[in-house]
């Protein structure tokens, strides 16, 4: 029998409810995200660093725990809550259940709270610190929670060392802020060999191997902290080498800003999958997200339809969008992106 937990909001607001997985105590910022599956790529995925993440679709963990979906080997996120995590799945890939997982990995999880008085809480007041506990909160609990903040969190995901990854006549350097495996697996897919590099390599390191491209990868974190300026910085002298970028999530952020744009934090974010719209052909997709900022620009190359906000830039040689294009866990509308930049690269070949 799992034991009592407690989830207290900065806003002072309490749940309680059940540990899955884990138990323990952490802080983190409470996000939500809408996707109905991708659970494991959710869980796995590096930009959800210092979040606890609340999934607002009730049945979780149904097909089980299947390694080849993760977006990565580690679990960045600070705690998971789902209503009803499956202990007992069904699925001919699953090699396990969600709750020994989280348990093996070490990661705390909340269940049996009424998450949808939760995500009604964020959705009015904006995302929020939080802490989980295993006793009822105390006022240094709602303390701690309220001095929760994230800091150096592209330095905690990205990988420490250069690797290369599959073969081919197009040469991608992947900048990697904390990059989705799937990123890579589609590129060498399409017969590219794919160089990664940790987040404080210097531009004229990367562009030593000739790139016929630039992948700049998804991440966490406020791109605008004082620790990316040096990012920024780089990916200005990437810029004018003239070698066409593809910028993604959090690589839409930084290079937005290394063009002269400004960035802001959203109310609560765009985490699940919401429809864009390609302003030159007038087309909706249905695209996968997980962000908490938006560039404010006059020109976008594609907008959110339910609020308006900015979803890509077309710069020419490069551009960026602030979704996954054929994001896995989610649709594949926007996976032809990946062509795009394909034929940008083999225009800038061929000049």
């Amino acid at each position: 029998m799992a034991g009592t937990a407690y989830l207290i909001l900065e806003n002072g607001t309490i749940f309680e409810g059940e540990f899955f997985g884990a138990q323990g105590e952490i802080t983190g910022e409470v996000v939500f995200t809408t996707g109905m599956t991708g659970y494991l790529e959710t869980l796995t995925d590096p930009s959800n660093y210092g979040k606890i993440v609340l999934q607002t679709f009730p049945l979780i963990g149904d097909c089980g725990v299947i390694p080849e979906d993760f977006e990565s080997d580690k679990i960045a996120l600070r705690a998971y809550i789902a209503k009803h995590p499956c202990e007992d799945p069904s699925n001919f890939r699953s090699e396990g259940d969600i709750w020994s997982f989280m348990k093996e990995r070490g990661v705390i999880g909340l269940c049996s709270i009424d998450t949808r008085a939760l995500t009604k809480i964020i959705r009015d007041n904006g995302t929020m610190n939080g802490k989980i506990t295993s006793k009822p909160p105390t006022e240094a609990d709602l303390a701690e929670a309220k001095a929760y903040f994230v800091s150096d969190a592209i330095a905690a995901v990205s990988p420490k060392e250069i690797a290369k990854t599959g073969s081919g006549s197009r040469r991608v350097a992947l900048l990697d802020f904390g990059a989705k495996q799937s990123i890579t697996k589609t590129l060498v897919a399409k017969g590219c060999e794919v160089w990664s590099f940790p987040y404080d390599t210097p531009a004229e390191e990367i562009l030593k191997i000739k790139p016929t491209g630039i992948m700049l990868s998804t991440g966490p974190g406020n791109p605008e902290a004082p620790e990316n300026k040096g990012i920024i910085e780089t990916l200005r002298a990437l810029d004018k080498s003239g070698v066409p970028m593809f910028g993604i999530c959090l690589g839409h952020l930084l290079l937005a800003l290394a063009k002269g744009h400004s960035v802001q934090k959203l109310k609560f974010g765009h985490r699940g999958n919401q429809p864009v719209k390609e302003m030159s052909t007038g087309r909706v997709y249905m695209a996968s997200k997980n962000h908490g900022y938006t560039v404010i620009a006059d020109q976008s190359s594609f907008v959110n339809v339910n609020n308006g906000t900015c979803e890509g830039l077309d710069y020419g040689n490069s551009f960026s969008v602030q979704f996954r294009p054929g994001g896995l866990g989610g649709p594949l509308d926007t996976a032809f992106l990946f062509d795009r930049f394909i034929e940008r690269m083999d225009n800038y070949a061929t000049r």
